[in-house]
């Protein structure tokens, strides 16, 4: 990005401890996360109350900054259970709270006066009044209603005070409903969105129904699936961070707290090398990557697009393995131990995703699988298991092997270059 203007925050999502440690591995300058309650993605792994403190320290210790989201709709039995959280998360020394019901603002300055308040996109804030209000309230951000425009954001940013922050998500999935206040999942299956339990209803297929004949069914686009009316295309704007920058967005936020790492990870990546002055054109394979819906530039451009004929999520790769550790060999090789989470054959080509360089590619070579060495020929599934093995020798060996494909299990491959600890390793699938 042109070095006069200012470079935003870059946001990330963490649903829970690996996407945590990823997204600070791949360069958030923040992360947002919730705990078991008054967060808006209850399907999250999320963190225990108990385990903020640990979360916060380890975000600290890297400069990277820690929200917390508590912009589910509030009852009176939330409203009476809120200052006890309120009070744990500010002795945990996290540095926002994201709200979007009045009450828990005042609550929020009363119980945890020295945490920054932002005010959630559930707000569906998207004018300058409403904006300036939320600030004399005692904002320090506003996150924008998903439904403005760059020049509507800028506009805004002109007429507010300077020191009011704003907000705006750039990646991820988007809803059908205002803000994403939905009241279909609710309606459908009781379990509500604004709870924190959308179980997705927009992604579901629909088709007419006539009245006497409720066993025949239309479709409503001609697709013989029926029609995907209600679903929306996601957000992608890597292309236009700039666009963003100039109106005055102060942190670009990226969605997906019910995503696993390696999305977050990739995702990071993608926009912290675009944010630091990389071709965005360069990292448009590595959003085809993971698993997403048809992109789109949502409303910041016009109106946001659906999806409306079919919901199947595209994505080129799969996650291959994470890096634990790297050693160089006597030959000039590297070994490097992964945790394996899909499989590969000897001979595949891997992709590697490390923080602030290009991607890079390696053959998987000289492939081998860590087994305990004083377990069972039953349970490592190997005949040349060393049975003679002393505990002198090792706790383990590397059985040379054609495929990975043990899920979970540790294997080592040789590589030309150096990794680092939680780098990626993706295969194409």
């Amino acid at each position: 990005m042109p070095s006069s203007r200012k470079k935003p925050e870059l946001l990330a999502p963490a649903g829970g401890i690996d996407q945590l440690e990823y997204a600070i591995h791949f360069g958030a300058d923040a992360v947002y996360l919730a705990c078991d309650r008054f967060g808006l993605r209850q399907r999250a792994a999320n963190f225990a109350l108990a385990a903020v403190p640990d979360a916060v320290a380890l975000a600290h210790a890297a400069g990277v900054k820690v929200y917390v989201t508590l912009n589910a709709a509030m009852t009176a039995d939330d409203i009476a259970a809120l200052p006890a959280y309120l009070e744990a998360l500010a002795e945990s020394g996290v540095d926002a709270f994201i709200v979007s019901d009045l009450g828990a603002v005042r609550l929020a300055q009363r119980y945890a006066p020295g945490v920054a308040i932002h005010i959630s996109t559930q707000a569906s804030c998207m004018n300058a009044e409403a904006a300036t209000l939320w600030h004399e309230l005692g904002a320090k951000r506003i996150v924008c209603a998903r439904e403005m425009s760059v020049d509507d954001i800028a506009a805004m940013r002109s007429a507010v005070p300077d020191e009011l922050e704003i907000e705006a998500f750039v990646h991820g999935a988007m809803c059908m409903a205002v803000s994403g206040r939905c009241l279909i999942s609710d309606h459908l299956n009781s379990r509500s969105a604004n709870k924190g339990h959308c179980t997705q209803p927009c992604r579901w297929a629909y088709s007419l129904v006539e009245e006497t004949r409720p066993d025949e069914r239309f479709p409503i686009e001609e697709d013989e699936g029926g029609s995907f009316i209600l679903s929306s295309k996601d957000l992608n704007m890597l292309h236009h961070l700039d666009d963003l920058a100039e109106a005055g967005v102060d942190s670009v936020k990226i969605e997906g707290r019910v995503k696993k790492a390696y999305y977050v990870a990739t995702v990071v990546n993608a926009y912290r090398q675009v944010l630091d002055g990389a071709d965005p054109a360069t990292f448009d394979r590595d959003l085809e990557a993971v698993s997403h819906r048809p992109y789109s530039t949502g409303f910041f451009y016009g109106p946001a697009e659906q999806a409306p004929y079919g919901p199947e999520y595209a994505q080129t790769h799969a996650l291959a393995g994470t890096v634990e550790s790297c050693t160089e060999r006597e030959d000039g090789l590297f070994d490097v131990r992964i945790d394996l989470r899909n499989r590969f054959f000897e001979g595949d080509e891997l992709e590697v995703l490390s923080p602030a360089r290009p991607v890079r590619t390696l053959v998987a070579a000289d492939v081998r699988h860590v087994v305990a060495a004083f377990a069972s020929v039953a349970q490592t599934g190997f005949e040349s298991f060393r049975s003679d093995a002393s505990p002198e020798a090792a706790a383990e060996i590397a059985e040379p092997v054609s495929v990975a494909d043990r899920a979970t299990d540790r294997y080592v491959i040789a590589s030309p270059f150096p990794l680092q600890s939680k780098d990626i390793l993706r295969v194409r699938k």
